[in-house]
């Protein structure tokens, strides 16, 4: 150790020792055991100079940097200072000023500029690829490179595009088809229903008035009522089969033009033939092939009720096959002349590939005078 010891004062109580001596404290000569404590330099000594063993004496603090001298300062002051200062001051490197120069050129670069990124959490953060920065980290500006590179990732392809697009077509004719699909099922049965229930309205009225007299009638106009009592049906019966006049407004149509011209209830022999809709437009037909031999089917006119009974059903046909129209229909059963009924509609359903047919045998005319058959009765 090279410090320096502090200079004692001449006289006689410099430190309690006899005065006019120079060359101790308290009576002993300098530097001898007991002067500043025989721990003065980390022995066991007294607290004071000179003082009794039992305690460790301070001992300045070595300076790597300096030799010149200071102050001591007591032993708690300076023990909560350097606290203080080491909790609020950042971590020196070790080596002393060198080394912290070396580090702070290893952080900053060479010249301690601030056009480098700062090391630590934020240092990548602006790079393609590097991992988030913790919140409060700064985050070093990017480079026009990595900022059209960015620019270009944000930036969708055309392949993207061009699926987007694809995609919101598809989107786009989904709901048009379920739309379309929901009209069909749904709305033209609402529609058809009322249009139907408006023409048996209007078609009893004008029996009960007398208004309208049997004879010839135009194509598209009501003239009688059908009942099928098993399958609660009830539906006007019109002259033709045209679709937008008849068979779309919920009706069923009578067989009576050209080749396919088929007979009316009242007469005496042939086959009154009719075509209905199984499936959307009121589907009065959809549920005819439950019908069993002996089921009743009721035509009802101004004038007379027809009562007619399931004899037959041909489950699937071609469109083509007109025959089931004929007088004595083929595939009916029937073997000659009489007073026949035939309902045509499509099979399977929602499909117009094949034709369904049932057939019926009438069995009992009752003029309207007489009442309802029993068939409606009960």
């Amino acid at each position: 150790m090279t410090a320096l010891r502090p200079e004692r004062e001449s006289g006689a109580d410099a430190y309690g020792g006899a005065g006019g001596q120079d060359t101790s404290y308290g009576g002993q000569p300098y530097g001898a055991p007991g002067a500043y404590g025989d721990g003065w330099y980390g022995d066991t000594a007294s607290d004071s100079y000179g003082g009794a063993a039992g305690s460790t004496a301070y001992l300045p603090p070595v300076d790597e940097e300096t030799v010149a001298l200071r102050i001591p300062e007591p032993p708690e002051r300076t023990a909560r200072a350097t606290r203080e200062e080491s909790a609020s001051a950042p971590l020196a490197a070790p080596g002393g000023r060198a080394a912290r120069r070396k580090a702070a050129r290893k952080r900053h670069g060479r010249r301690g500029g601030s056009h480098k990124a700062v090391e630590g959490p934020g240092a990548d953060a602006g790079r393609e690829g590097a991992p988030e920065a913790p919140e409060g980290a700064s985050r070093a500006p990017l480079s026009r490179v990595e900022a059209r590179r960015q620019a270009r990732a944000r930036k969708a392809s055309p392949a993207v595009v061009a699926s987007r697009a694809v995609g919101e077509v598809f989107i786009t004719c989904g709901v048009l088809m379920l739309l379309f699909v929901t009209y069909q099922l749904w709305w033209t049965n609402v529609r058809a229903h009322a249009q139907a229930g408006k023409e048996v309205s209007d078609l009893q009225e004008d029996w009960a008035s007398g208004e309208r007299k049997p004879g010839a009638f135009e194509p598209g106009q009501g003239f009688a009522l059908l009942h099928i009592p098993k399958l609660d049906v009830v539906v006007p019966i019109a002259e033709g089969i045209s679709s937008k006049k008849v068979l779309d407004r919920g009706m069923v149509g009578h067989y009576a033009e050209g080749a396919l011209k088929t007979a009316m209830p009242d007469a005496k022999t042939g086959n009154f033939g009719l075509a209905g809709h199984r499936n959307t437009h009121g589907e009065p037909f959809r549920y005819i092939n439950r019908l069993e031999p002996g089921d009743p089917i009721v035509v009802e006119t101004q004038d007379e009720y027809f009562v007619y009974k399931m004899a037959s059903i041909l489950p699937v046909t071609s469109p083509s096959n007109v025959s089931v129209l004929d007088p004595v229909p083929k595939g009916s059963g029937f073997t000659g002349p009489g007073r026949y009924i035939t309902l045509t509609t499509c099979t399977p359903e929602f499909t117009s590939k094949y034709r369904l047919i049932v057939w019926g045998k009438m069995v009992e005319e009752r003029p309207r005078s007489k009442g309802k058959p029993d068939a409606l009765v009960s």
